[in-house]
């Protein structure tokens, strides 16, 4: 493994000055799950219109005088996010495309477990009205009660099931 990777004790360091700097400019925090919803309302918009009208939640997102969901900030950060991850890969000439995987799941299983929790944690960062970054990350950068709660609760689950997924990385002696 010869791989180039960012200290991260110094990307640690540097992902709290992104966070203290658009606190600073923008007077919020960072997030990603709210660009997820602002392209679904736009979609929903543009593809059920009379759908969307009659929907409370997408009508009031849609609204005459309401920001386009498109141009909201978190849809700006996360394509920049995307962007940056992009040419990160490229100059460390890591952009290739891998799928990782443990020695007991096949890789069709390890796309439909990321697809799964992926799907998952979306849906409980809506409902808990924040993901990683925008409720534990920037929450306790505020010092949120809620936002530490929020990171020990995402570390606590996935901690609990990674235990019993184990023997999918590690293989057949896994605890046993």
């Amino acid at each position: 493994m010869n791989e180039k990777h960012m200290n991260p004790y110094l990307a640690g360091f540097l992902l709290g000055l992104v966070l203290l700097l658009t606190i600073f400019v923008t007077g919020r925090g960072l997030g990603a799950s709210g660009a997820v919803k602002n392209v679904v309302v736009a979609g929903v918009g543009a593809v059920a219109p009379q759908h969307a009208a009659a929907n409370p939640f997408y009508s009031k997102l849609l609204a005459p005088g309401h920001e386009a969901p498109l141009k909201g900030w978190l849809v700006f950060e996360v394509l920049g996010v995307l962007l940056g991850a992009f040419v990160s890969g490229l100059t460390a000439d890591r952009l290739k495309l891998v799928t990782e995987r443990g020695p007991r799941v096949s890789v069709t299983g390890r796309l439909l477990f990321a697809a799964l929790g992926g799907a998952l944690f979306g849906a409980g960062a809506q409902l808990a009205r924040g993901c990683t970054s925008g409720a534990a990350l920037s929450g306790m950068a505020v010092l949120s009660v809620a936002g530490f709660v929020t990171m020990l609760a995402i570390f606590g689950s996935g901690f609990l099931f990674a235990w019993f997924t184990r023997s999918l990385w590690l293989g057949a002696k896994a605890g046993r």
